[in-house]
């Protein structure tokens, strides 16, 4: 995470906490959840579109939203922007010039970067304690939904075709809901393409699939291996999902022999 700026109070927020805008929907969810009454001024507008949002609709319908522009952010003059390490930078200086600090997040690949990333938001949005009682919520289900025996070989397959690599946050939920992953056996990295036909060559004992794509309904392959459906919206980020993802997962893992 990295903050730059020097804001101060803004003297129409609810909350003597500084006033947040988020143009990260992955800090979206996390937000919504630790900020203070009135201290969220908007999130992104990818949250309100439910293909793309990692909330649940009717979180995300008690938040304005952005398109993410300097002029729609400093219309709102927030204290604080938080957003992805690929903001633009003439929208950065805007919001810099502005006094506004700005603080940005990357993708988490383990549950700690993403329980790190939940810590940093909290302590520079002035809400540490509740930030504190979210990571450890989440790690509480992290605990009590680890699967206990052997594991099966599963492809977690993903809209346009791809897997979930070795190393990545969408690998390490698959194999600690019981799951052996079949494309990190493969040395597949994340976001590798696998095709319909190497799957049906060696299938593994299930294939977990999130998104719509032709190949997954194929007929050849739901007569050849166990299929089941994973929602993408549990993939897109960590945080306050991750308990979600894990209770599907665990769901499914229970439905295989």
């Amino acid at each position: 995470m990295t903050v730059s700026g020097c804001g101060s109070a803004n003297p129409h927020s609810e909350t003597d906490r500084p006033s947040i805008v988020s143009l990260n929907p992955c800090a979206d969810a996390i937000l919504a959840e630790i900020a203070a009454q009135g201290q969220l001024l908007a999130i992104s507008h990818y949250s309100h579109d439910p293909q793309a949002s990692s909330m649940l609709p009717e979180q995300a319908a008690q938040f304005a939203s952005t398109g993410g522009t300097a002029e729609e952010v400093l219309a709102l003059a927030p204290d604080v922007v938080v957003a992805d390490i690929f903001i633009q930078p003439s929208t950065r200086r805007a919001l810099e010039q502005a006094g506004i600090d700005v603080v940005t997040i990357g993708i988490s690949s383990t549950l700690e970067d993403s329980l790190a990333q939940i810590d940093l938001l909290g302590e520079a949005t002035g809400n540490s304690v509740e930030a504190k009682r979210l990571s450890d919520e989440i790690a509480a289900s992290w605990e009590s939904l680890a699967w206990q025996g052997e594991p099966v070989t599963a492809l977690l397959w993903q809209q346009g075709g791809i897997v979930g690599g070795e190393g990545s946050l969408a690998n390490a939920l698959l194999e600690h809901s019981g799951f052996a992953s079949l494309s990190a056996a493969r040395g597949l990295g994340q976001g590798a393409y696998l095709p319909l036909e190497n799957v049906l060559a060696d299938p593994p004992q299930v294939v977990i699939t999130a998104g719509d794509e032709i190949a997954f309904n194929h007929p050849a392959m739901t007569r050849s291996v166990a299929h089941y459906d994973l929602p993408s919206s549990l993939l897109y980020c960590g945080g306050p999902t991750i308990p979600r993802a894990l209770a599907r997962l665990t769901e499914i893992r229970r439905q295989v022999p």
